[in-house]
This record gives structure tokens, sequence and C-alpha cells, in this order.
């Protein structure tokens, strides 16, 4: 039986270890701890998934290693695990942010991260991808990208199910992009939820967003048409419409008052929208590149502008 690793016990990544045992691969998650591992153990479902602490035992003779983890944290993981890589297995990055420092795609990082020999087998996995309807057997599309499609469509032979479709697509930038760059509209959708300012103030809002992410994502290396699929608008759409969304709830938590501080300290689960605006603020002033909404946002999550105040500004800008 082939054996796929999910690196992280995130929420999507135990979904992606379901996904996988229900296609016949032995599933190794690797935990950060002895008690996680033994406590996630107990309860285990399917059969297929077993979780572990060990990073040898997680990732040694796996065929496909999926990282599942924040980006704040990519990095790392990816160096904890490096060593224990065989030279024929596929890596893939399901996280979607963009790191802090550097505002470096994930993809870019598992590039640099691994030996040469690997590098044409680096993947990356995105879409709209709310993992609870997916643990819940409801129909989604997600789409894996790599810069060869043949080692794209190995990746989705092993994901695709009835109820998860897999679409294959050569355009990594523009898959990760989109997939982390939306993160930041769903932060402002949701604070238009948050203020009660309505459904079309919120369609206008993410309309010009979405132009803004285009622009931006086009200047970095993406394809237009990428960000105007399932990667990328069909993502955009789940995330800013969806009570699942994180970013949306951290945003309309904004809009009535609570400070990011107090969020961040309330919850255990990453919202990568916050360190993405950051990355993506610091992206577009090195580059050049207008991005008048986007600092709004960042000027609401670092510098204390009032959501309420920064909204009456974003509806007076002209496109």
């Amino acid at each position: 039986m082939a054996k796929a690793t999910i690196i992280g016990t995130t929420s999507w990544g135990k979904t992606l270890g379901w996904l996988l045992s229900k296609n016949g691969m032995a599933v190794k998650v690797w935990a950060r701890t002895d008690a996680e591992a033994e406590e996630l153990n107990k309860r285990r479902n399917p059969n297929y998934l077993a979780f572990t602490s060990s990073v040898s035992e997680a990732a040694a003779g796996a065929s496909l290693l999926i990282w599942a983890v924040p980006s704040e944290s990519f990095r790392q993981n990816v160096m904890k695990v490096k060593n224990y890589l065989d030279k024929s297995s596929l890596l893939i990055s399901a996280t979607k942010g963009l790191e802090l420092d550097t505002g470096k795609r994930m993809s870019e990082i598992l590039t640099e991260e691994v030996s040469p020999s690997l590098q044409d087998k680096v993947c990356v996995l995105s879409g709209p991808n709310l993992s609870r309807e997916i643990a819940q057997g409801l129909p989604a599309f997600s789409v894996v990208a790599a810069s060869r499609r043949e080692v794209a469509e190995k990746v989705r032979k092993l994901l695709d199910l009835p109820n998860f479709n897999v679409l294959v697509s050569t355009d990594v930038i523009g898959v990760e992009l989109g997939g982390a760059l939306k993160n930041i509209i769903a932060l402002g959708a949701g604070m238009i939820d948050g203020l009660e300012l309505g459904n079309n103030a919120k369609a206008a809002f993410i309309a010009l967003s979405w132009a803004e992410i285009i622009s931006l994502s086009v200047a970095l290396g993406a394809k237009k048409s990428t960000l105007w699929g399932v990667a990328g608008l069909g993502d955009l759409i789940a995330t800013c419409s969806s009570p699942l969304s994180r970013n949306h709830r951290v945003g309309c938590n904004l809009a009535k008052g609570r400070s990011l501080k107090e969020i961040m300290a309330s919850t255990r689960e990453v919202a990568e929208g916050i360190n993405t605006t950051a990355a993506a603020h610091n992206l577009a002033r090195k580059m050049g590149s207008k991005t008048p909404i986007i600092d709004f946002i960042y000027r609401i999550l670092f510098e204390s502008l009032p959501p309420a105040e920064a909204f009456a500004r974003i509806a007076k800008l002209k496109p």
C-alpha cells in the first residue's frame, strides 16, 4: 500500500489525510508532541489514518508529502522533514499564505529548502476548500499546480474522488497567490458584515479588491485566467461568504470593536490573511504597485485605523 504523509494536525491537514485514506493510501500525520499524537490516535478514523510525533516514522518511505501548517511555521516544518524525503517523493503545499519577512510563496520555500533532485516535484493545492464541508462529504473542487503538468497529474490521481474534484494547472504562481491574497479581501468582507453595511457595499468592495489583487498577482507573474478560475475567484467567493471562514470571522470581530491582539489570543486557529496582508503590503511597496485597499486593510490591522473610518474612505476610491 502506498504511503502518504501529512505534516500538521490542522483541520485541513486531517481532512486531506482522510481523503487520501479513502483513495486507499496508508496515511501518517505528523503531530507536534507525543501527547497530541496519542490523543488523536484514540479517536482516529478511518483505519488507515495514524498519527505520530516521530518525523522519521511519519516521512520515511512516503510517496506523497503534504504540508498543511501555518505559513509562519512553514519553512521550519520543511527543514525538520527534508532530510527524510525520498528522491521520488511528491511534495505539496496546502498552505495559503506568504512568508511574512520575505513575501515568498510556500512553493518557493520548498524549492529553496529541499534538494535539487526534488525541486521539480513541488506542487501546490488550493481552491474553495472549507475543510468542514469536505469532511462532511459535501462536493468540492480544488486545483493542484506544478511546473510540470505530469507531476500535477500524479497528485490529481491520488486525491481525486467523486465529491472532491481535482483540477490541474501549471500556473503555480497564480494558484498560490489566488489562495493567499483572497484572505485579505475576506478580512474586509467580514468587517463590512460586522459594520452591517449591507450586501451592496460588500459586493462592490469584493469586486474592487479583486481587481487590485489580480493586478498585483499578474505583476508577480500570475496568469490572469487563473485568478478568474476555481483557485482564484472560486476560493474568493467561498471565503468571503461562509461563516466557516476564519478570516471573515476575524474581520467581523474587528468591526465590532475587538482588538486584533484579543482576537488572536482567543483562538488556536490561524487566520492567514493577517500576515498575508503585511507581506502583500510590503511586496507592493517594493514593486511600486498601487494597492490602496490592501493599504487600508493593513492600517486597520497594524495601525489601529477604525474599520468604519477606513470603509468610509474606501467608498470614495475611484477605480
